[in-house]
């Protein structure tokens, strides 16, 4: 390289652990599909590549201990294909424009009622079910908002993707969950409470969502 190109950026945490998932998962899914020992040792090795990188990446993490992670986690076949697991979110709204908040008890920082998609319901079922059992509020679903990737906003313990829908309050009093929410409450656009999860990215759709705006889908646009 000459003295006159420019300097590539330097890595940031984020592309280390962004290379780490992405690693681990072809080296997982590898591991779940074959059958030959030569692969499963060269997968292996990828896959102790992929932990020293989110090691290195975290600084807090042994890399030999997420190796033996990341290993027990491996299937076989189908089952053993690693893809990001679903979360389905709720941004509830009341006639008051309005919108219905969580204090998550894990972290403290608020957020719009999530969880983990279950078997057995479907997305839009999982959004009103996890909205009752959080807030004691009842509401139904009226479209989907957005769909984000976790590992954009900035979550990489667990790959996932994020549906959220968009929902109308239709019922039920404010009784948050004894476990996993702290406090819960609804909140005016001038009025939100801090800290307040990744609110550049959703809060002004959400509102504008809430006050009948016709808006698209958000996302993740590809990466060029």
């Amino acid at each position: 390289m000459s003295s006159s190109e420019p300097t590539p950026p330097a890595p940031t945490r984020n592309d280390l652990l962004n290379w780490s998932e992405a690693l681990s998962a072809i080296a997982r899914t590898g591991l779940g599909f074959t059958e030959s020992l030569y692969e499963r040792e060269r997968f292996d090795e990828v896959l102790a590549v992929a932990s020293q990188i989110g090691a290195a990446a975290t600084g807090d993490v042994d890399p030999a201990a997420l190796h033996e992670d990341w290993r027990a986690e491996v299937g076989i076949g189908v089952a053993g294909y690693v893809t990001p697991k679903i979360a389905v979110g709720a941004v509830v709204g009341n006639d008051q424009g309005e919108l219905l908040l969580i204090q998550r008890s894990d972290s403290g920082i608020w957020l719009y009622p999530t969880g983990w998609a279950d078997v057995g319901y479907s997305a839009s079922e999982v959004a009103e079910k996890e909205v009752r059992e959080e807030t004691g509020v009842e509401c139904e679903v009226e479209r989907v908002l957005a769909i984000f990737d976790g590992s954009r906003r900035g979550f990489h313990r667990i790959p996932l993707y994020s549906i959220v829908f968009l929902c109308r309050a239709v019922g039920g009093e404010l009784n948050p969950h004894p476990l996993e929410v702290t406090d819960v409450g609804w909140f005016k656009r001038d009025a939100l409470p801090d800290p307040l999860a990744s609110a550049e990215l959703w809060v002004d759709h959400a509102y504008a969502a809430i006050d009948g705006a016709s808006s698209e889908v958000l996302f993740d646009a590809p990466r060029r």
